[in-house]
């Protein structure tokens, strides 16, 4: 088994990015096309040499146009943000944008005073647009996971295997060691043999989180491999197990069936042994 887990770490794949894994612009266009319209009235303060007075006019015009003051400096409005305000006291971030006065001193406490007096941008849609790609980089880890299960679901295709994705554990009402939480796994393969539950994720990088997974999975298989319809599969991949890989080794050992994109191609071997069926 030693050797075997060093053969396995030795395949860890680094990278499963293609080029749309980096910017979703679609996501990036629908988020600036929202706010494009007070976007546009807020230009009016750009290059204005007595910035409190074009506020005060812009608010008197349309108070609203300020709510979107929270992602010109890359925060966005869900996550509830707050700091200190100039009297010591902590404070929501949206509080500034509720009169004229507090916008101004929002606006010169950030920055972005000098930003518009001198120009430094001349369209706050455009500028949002950059924004709104840089924050988008947040989201690469959920893509990442994304590919790995499009990977996956590839080489099932090519294949001629037939499965179901995202499937709700609810459904194997036998599982009773699940408990009542419902677990949702990513694919689903039934063969004239058993019903393979399976997992999948690609980590590029390291982190806490690693852990709780190899943890979590190590946990869930015994209870669904001790039914003798059922096996728990896992299909990791991605060097990022290389930070945690004394508890990427316990798991190896611990659940039967472990795959990465490398050995896969031996679980397809099997059930295709085995014949998959639809239900």
């Amino acid at each position: 088994m030693k050797e075997q887990f060093k053969t396995f770490l030795s395949q860890l794949s680094e990278t499963n990015a293609t080029l749309d894994y980096f910017v979703d612009f679609k996501k990036v266009i629908r988020n600036v096309s929202k706010i494009a319209i007070k976007l546009n009235q807020l230009n009016y303060l750009i290059g204005k040499e007595d910035l409190e007075k074009a506020i005060n006019n812009l608010y008197e015009e349309n108070p609203k146009v300020f709510e979107v003051l929270d992602i010109l400096i890359a925060v966005r409005k869900d996550k509830g943000t707050k700091t200190f305000d100039n009297n010591g006291e902590i404070v929501l971030l949206d509080s500034y944008f509720t009169s004229p006065k507090r916008v101004f001193e929002y606006i010169c406490e950030t920055g972005l005073a000098e930003v518009f007096k001198h120009k430094e941008v001349t369209n706050l849609v455009d500028y949002v647009f950059g924004i709104e790609v840089g924050l988008d980089t947040n989201a690469r880890k959920n893509r990442g996971g994304d590919n790995m299960s499009k990977a996956v679901s590839l080489l099932f295709d090519k294949e001629g295997i037939y499965y179901k994705k995202e499937v709700n554990s609810n459904l194997f009402l036998d599982i009773e060691s699940l408990g009542v939480d419902v677990k949702r796994f990513d694919f689903v393969i039934k063969t004239k043999r058993k019903i393979y539950l399976i997992e999948t994720n690609f980590y590029n990088t390291g982190g806490s989180k690693l852990n709780e997974v190899a943890r979590a999975y190590s946990e869930v298989a015994p209870k669904i491999n001790q039914y003798e319809n059922y096996e728990f599969v896992w299909i990791t991949d991605g060097q990022g197990w290389l930070s945690a890989k004394n508890k990427l080794e316990e798991a190896y050992n611990t659940i039967p069936s472990v795959y990465n994109l490398t050995t896969l191609s031996k679980f397809v071997e099997k059930v295709k042994k085995e014949e998959t069926i639809k239900f």
